[in-house]
């Protein structure tokens, strides 16, 4: 008897079947993208298998500028290519790379980049992974930040206003808040809401201030301090470019009647804080895209050009941590940068008693050859403040 052929399925059956598990993995594995959290910026194009076309959000932007921050998840396990269509926006640490929801960050490299695009392999676990131009700061980092003070009597936090949004902006004061301190400082941060670089070299300045240190005590003795970390607070929780807003952004807000809340608020408070004894006032940036070393803009009048100069002689003896200064980094405001009289520290120099009136340039993710990171950026912070005591106490 020959032997008995069982019957087979139909291949068209199998075939139909596997197309369908196949589709159905792709949609269950298609990645989403997106920017819909505090500080996220990005516009998704397209994304073909394994390639992601996008581009920065621009909004109300008047030109090019280069700030993205967005997230990824349902990746896990596949390797995917982000291409940039609207030039190229990656700096020169590469992408900055945060595996736990934005708490904390490192830098992905050079090597991960080709041209205007980068690659990542997400690890079978990767549920978010957030990545930006660079290492963002956003009110919960205020926020992180605010809480290891939490019980300092040295600081106090108010508000100087609320922002168009009808959210807080937050004044904190520091030092010596009990009696009447013998001088005044006061610090800016962020009229550009991308220029996140800069909110970590100002909380080092405030640790240094509120530190059980010899600089600590000597502030608490004699300085008060004024910090308003965020005065473009609803372009830096919504994500906003923030340099080059239409009509002019918040720093070139200070002639005239200002029409940002934050600015008219700051112009109102200072003066009438400061009685004379505001001695510094620093306006705290990040530079061009891929600038890498830190350097100082300063005033071109006199005296003031003089005094900065000597403050920032004193802060290049001074410093101790790992990010390098030089003061032959340094800038006169240049002509090109338009009308100094509207900026931030064009106008601080007219308040009574000021003697420096300065504005940092603080590197997005490389100073002289080093990576720029939330911890060495604290701690150039940390010289600025040993800097700002050594000027005050000099006879």
């Amino acid at each position: 008897m020959p032997p008995r052929i069982l019957p087979q399925p139909c291949s068209w059956k199998l075939f139909l079947a596997a197309v369908w598990l196949t589709s159905v993995h792709a949609m269950a594995s298609e990645p989403v993208i997106d920017a819909d959290f505090p500080g996220g910026n990005i516009v998704l194009e397209r994304i073909e298998n394994d390639a992601v076309y996008l581009r920065q959000d621009l909004r109300d932007t008047e030109g090019w500028w280069f700030y993205w921050y967005f997230r990824v998840r349902g990746a896990a396990g596949q390797t995917l290519t982000f291409n940039f269509t609207n030039r190229n926006v990656i700096g020169l640490q590469g992408p900055a790379i945060s595996l736990d929801e934005g708490s904390t960050w490192s830098w992905l490299g050079r090597q991960a980049v080709s041209g205007t695009s980068f690659s990542y392999t997400f690890g079978a676990d990767a549920d978010d992974v957030r990545f930006a131009y660079a290492m963002p700061y956003t009110e919960a980092d205020l926020n992180r930040f605010l809480a290891t003070h939490e019980n300092n009597p040295h600081l106090k936090v108010e508000t100087l206003t609320q922002d168009r949004s009808g959210r807080d902006v937050e004044l904190l004061r520091a030092g010596k808040l009990d009696g009447e301190p013998r001088y005044r400082v006061a610090l800016t941060a962020r009229h550009h809401a991308c220029e996140t670089m800069a909110s970590w070299a100002l909380e080092g300045i405030l640790d240094a201030v509120l530190s059980d240190t010899e600089d600590g005590r000597w502030f608490r003795e004699n300085v008060e301090v004024v910090a308003v970390p965020f005065m473009d607070k609803d372009g830096v929780e919504a994500g906003d470019q923030g340099k080059n807003r239409r009509p002019y952004d918040h720093a070139r807000d200070y002639t005239g009647e200002p029409i940002y809340p934050t600015v008219q608020a700051l112009k109102d408070f200072l003066p009438a804080w400061s009685e004379g004894k505001l001695r510094i006032a620093l306006d705290l940036h990040c530079p061009y895209i891929r600038d890498d070393d830190i350097f100082w803009v300063l005033n071109p009048d006199e005296p003031y050009q003089a005094n900065t100069r000597a403050f920032l002689s004193v802060l290049s003896d001074v410093q101790q941590g790992p990010l390098t200064y030089s003061p032959a980094n340094d800038r006169l405001w240049p002509r090109g940068w338009g009308d100094r009289e509207k900026t931030n520290f064009g106008w601080t120099r007219t308040v009574p008693g000021v003697q420096v009136s300065t504005a940092l340039e603080m590197p997005y993710s490389t100073n002289a050859g080093m990576q720029v990171t939330p911890d060495n950026a604290r701690a150039f912070g940390q010289d600025i403040a040993a800097a700002v005591r050594q000027y005050l106490a000099a006879p």
